[in-house]
């Protein structure tokens, strides 16, 4: 490198390695990589949003700069919190747990690329922070000790590899400062003529803490206390997160047609909660499976295995729109939070997320003492029609029907010409060719799925983190036969939204179809406690992964649970009919034959199996269980 080349900056260094890299590598090579480069996608989405900049990924290190220390703190903070909750889901044998180094020093700069002893202490800090923790240097710590409602421990002077001086390091307390400042906050007052004045004040602090506690005991409604859930009666026990069950907000405008409106800002929200990882949100089609019905908040909680419910209404009125909102611990059967809003229509962007943020506020005040919801970017819709089309095009959309898909598709597609920006319809307009695919619906497959790849692309380009758009590109390419590319999307949308009941389900189906059947238990379980009450199509997930590991009588189980949501569904009796013959009972896999060809007359085993992006060995297993059982 020649003189007149060196470019120097001060900028802020975050380097992360992970920690027992070689033990978890030594165990399982392919998995660790999986999982590793899904976590590095996490980091690299929290640096972009923390206006960071990721310089290099080599291994298991991740080196990032940002232009603030206090950016780059946020950034390690936040990283450490998601990676957390991710490594929670896992046996602790397998978690894959980062230690951050953070510095503020002089770097050379040569491209894309930084050098120098300013990155150097930046992964010798990483080396002294513990797993899943935080190291800072005297430098960086210099610049946030106020900055952040954080707490720091000083660790001493150490002695690092290839620094000349020793580097003072604090450790950064991932948890926020919850008592008060470390400074203080008083008004020194002396002297006899500031005496009156005291008096004066404390008179009226006096009559205001009259005043609040005459209202807040005697004057002000309190809401009724509902009714306790029972954790022992509950049908999945409590997540390690706080969790929650967004009921679909009651429509009060007199208007049925107007139960589109409410119904999309109900998805709304549960999306909004969903995309944030210390959460655990219950998923849209087990919500709504209390549309309508007169249940309890206590009833909710014990059969989705929820601490918390969030329950509202919406009267949409020309241009105005009035919304109530309260949420309500089941556990104590107390109101956390509730708020009755009165606006102009065209608030509707603010007003989803002010109820969001204070449902996310209200949760964290119960579990996670000081911890402050973060924001999100909304998925650019900036545009009211393009909103009410999207969100009477999801009302059909829901419902399955190729009737109902019919009259989505223009509405969706009506959305985007209003707003080109806006995501959702683009997303939703490519699972909708997708799924004519799927159905049997496409007069031309091939063109459909074309177009469901177009539009996935175009919603790609707004926005490259919507977990939506991984989840349909994994659908589209294991449609393809492109296994490695299907697994990768599948894997991407996991990583991130892991609240997507649908993401671990077609990743689960994926995992299956390249003869991973094991792991497709485990995320189709996942999917699963996330929507306890879904279509028929998560059951089928697990199922077929129960069938293909020789769990017939747990497939079995899990299969009539698809038949209840969907008793028509061809695959389910297919199924049965393979346990059935598989485990020897001739007499019940005849009978679900007879349901079969009752279905489908022109059923084939060849024309079936076609059709499945399995493996040659698992199609051959499925093939004999169903010629044994009397198809052919």
């Amino acid at each position: 490198m020649t003189t007149d080349k060196i470019k120097r900056k001060l900028t802020a260094i975050l380097s992360a390695d992970v920690k027992g890299y070689s033990r978890l590598m030594g165990e399982d090579e392919e998995w660790t990589l999986r999982t590793l480069n899904a976590y590095k996608e996490v980091m690299r989405s929290l640096v972009q949003q923390h206006r960071g900049r990721v310089v290099s990924t080599p291994g298991d290190n991740v080196l990032a700069e940002f232009a603030s220390v206090v950016d780059a703190v946020q950034c390690g903070v936040e990283v450490q919190q998601v990676l957390r909750a991710k490594n929670a889901l896992l046996p602790e044998n397998r978690r894959v747990q980062f230690r951050i180094g953070i510095n503020l020093g002089d770097v050379i700069e040569e491209e894309d690329s930084i050098y120098g002893d300013g990155v150097n202490i930046a992964a010798r800090l990483e080396g002294l922070a513990e797993a899943g923790g935080i190291c800072i240097s005297e430098s960086a710590y210099q610049q946030i000790e106020n900055k952040l409602p954080l707490r720091y421990d000083y660790l001493g002077e150490h002695e690092v590899k290839n620094i000349a001086k020793p580097v003072r390091v604090y450790r950064a307390r991932i948890e926020p400062e919850t008592a008060v400042s470390r400074k203080g906050a008083g008004v020194r007052v002396e002297g006899k003529r500031k005496r009156p004045i005291i008096l004066a004040v404390v008179a009226v602090l006096i009559m205001l803490v009259v005043v609040v506690a005459v209202w807040q005991f005697v004057l002000r409604p309190s809401p009724p206390r509902v009714e306790v859930a029972s954790k022992e009666k509950m049908a999945f026990p409590l997540p390690d997160r706080p969790s929650i069950a967004v009921l679909p907000f009651v429509n009060v405008s007199g208007d049925p047609k107007e139960d589109y409106f409410s119904d999309g800002l109900t998805e709304q929200i549960i999306t909004t909660l969903s995309s944030y990882p210390r959460l655990f949100v219950i998923a849209r089609q087990s919500s709504f499976s209390y549309k309508g019905k007169p249940v309890k908040v206590q009833q909710v909680a014990e059969e989705l295995g929820v601490q918390y419910v969030l329950e509202g209404s919406v009267q949409k009125s020309g241009d105005r729109l009035r919304i109530t909102a309260q949420l309500i611990d089941a556990i104590t059967g107390r109101h956390v939070w509730s708020e009755r809003y009165d606006r102009e229509l065209k608030d509707i962007f603010a007003l989803q997320d002010e109820i969001t943020i204070n449902v996310m506020n209200g949760m964290s005040a119960e579990l996670t003492e000081g911890e402050q919801a973060r924001r999100w970017t909304k998925r650019g819709v900036t545009n009211l029609k393009a909103l009410e089309k999207h969100y009477q095009a999801q009302g059909f959309f829901c419902r399955h029907t190729k009737e109902d898909h019919d009259k989505a598709r223009p509405l969706f597609e009506e959305a985007i010409v209003l707003d080109p920006k806006f995501v959702w319809p683009y997303v939703y307009l490519g699972y909708l060719h997708a799924s004519a695919v799927f159905r049997g619906w496409s007069e031309s497959p091939a063109k459909s799925l074309q177009m469901a790849f177009e539009l996935a692309e175009k919603a790609l380009a707004i926005d490259d983190s919507h977990d939506g758009v991984h989840s349909l590109l994994a659908l589209i390419y294991n449609v393809k036969r492109q296994s490695d590319k299907a697994l990768s999307e599948a894997e991407r949308a996991v990583a991130l939204n892991p609240n997507s009941s649908d993401a671990y389900m077609i990743l689960g189906g994926i995992l299956g179809s390249v003869g991973r059947w094991e792991e497709s238990v485990f995320y189709a379980k996942k999917s699963l406690r996330l929507s306890p009450f879904p279509g028929a199509a998560p059951f089928a997930t697990l199922g077929r992964a129960y069938f293909m590991t020789g769990q017939y009588d747990e497939s079995i189980l899990t299969y009539k649970k698809a038949l209840k949501v969907s008793p028509n569904f061809l695959e389910g009796h297919v199924y049965l009919a393979a346990c059935y013959s598989s485990m020897g009972r001739d007499s019940e896999a005849t009978a679900a034959v007879k349901v079969v060809l009752g279905i489908d007359p022109k059923f084939t085993i060849d024309s079936y199996t076609k059709r499945l992006s399995y493996k040659g060995a698992d199609i051959e297993r499925l093939s004999a269980a169903l010629r044994k059982a009397g198809l052919k």
